[in-house]
């Protein structure tokens, strides 16, 4: 017998006067409730309640009994209580994985953003350049650009991933527009090598995959940089579309072989558990959804 059960039927019973009325508080059969409340006396050995047919009363074991289990279940739903309000409340340690390219720009801004609107939370945000591994290393979530490979994983995409190719006007007067990928290779190109395509970038060219090797002169490890680089006319970039977007919207880069640019997977927050979600986590990743998407990073969603 489930003996808090019983507890709490033996207590209704003695609040409610009777057994009937007992059982119509607690939505169950008359019969259950007694039956609880006799297993619960045959457990302790004792008698706790003296029955008539038109009444019952404590024993003296039973008002002891009563006082004590009254504190008892008190204190389980008090606690009960407080771990339902720290799991869905906003608050406590959230400790995030992102690629570090894409921390440098966006989900660091993000953060701060988050924490701005969220001041009971801290953040332990690690910039990782791998895929870690969120159950042994402790994470409540990652953002990712992929797809989910992991079936143990749960991921919501939280914003559409575009890769594309973009210059100044300046480069495009003095090199000219590109026609096919394969006109990149004799021109001057800006390396991210965060990438793991680095100097050998991908297209799709008739529905299937095609490459060209680039080279330029410089080579970096920060999209930060590789923007900095596009705008100073150094060459042509192969970006992120959400570290240009602003760039592009006011004209100062314009976007290159546009029809022959991969589909790509989007940009997703990867979690551990979906039941019992902490409210933590569950804010944070709805926040990243409105983030991204008040930013229109890419208002064709994709192509």
């Amino acid at each position: 017998m489930d003996q808090i059960t019983g507890m709490r039927c033996f207590i209704q019973v003695v609040d409610q006067k009777g057994f009937s009325a007992a059982a119509r508080e607690m939505e169950r059969s008359k019969a259950l409730v007694s039956k609880y409340v006799g297993e619960l006396e045959d457990e302790l050995g004792a008698r706790l309640l003296n029955r008539t047919t038109r009444q019952v009363s404590l024993t003296e074991v039973g008002h002891a009994y009563y006082k004590e289990a009254l504190e008892i279940l008190q204190r389980l739903d008090d606690l009960q209580a407080s771990v339902r309000s720290s799991h869905q409340a906003v608050r406590g340690r959230l400790r995030i994985a992102a690629p570090r390219s894409m921390g440098d720009d966006l989900i660091n801004q993000a953060v701060m953003d988050f924490l701005t609107q969220n001041p009971d939370v801290t953040v332990d945000l690690r910039l990782e350049d791998r895929f870690v591994d969120l159950v042994e290393e402790g994470f409540d979530l990652a953002v990712r650009v992929t797809e989910l490979a992991d079936s143990s994983l749960i991921a919501r995409r939280i914003a559409p991933f575009r890769t594309v190719v973009c210059a100044t006007p300046e480069v495009v007067d003095k090199h000219g527009v590109p026609s096919v990928p394969a006109d990149l290779a004799s021109r001057p190109c800006i390396i991210d090598t965060n990438y793991r395509y680095k100097q050998n970038w991908a297209f799709s060219q008739n529905g299937e995959r095609t490459s060209v090797s680039v080279n330029g002169p410089i080579e970096v490890n920060s999209a930060s940089a590789a923007r900095s680089a596009a705008l100073s006319h150094l060459g042509y970039l192969r970006t992120p579309l959400i570290f240009v977007s602003n760039e592009v919207a006011a004209g100062k880069l314009l976007l290159l072989l546009e029809d022959y640019e991969q589909s790509m997977p989007g940009i997703y927050a990867v979690y551990p558990h979906r039941r019992h979600l902490t409210g933590k986590v569950r804010a944070f990743v709805d926040f990243l959804v409105k983030w991204f998407a008040d930013r229109n990073y890419d208002p064709q969603d994709g192509r």
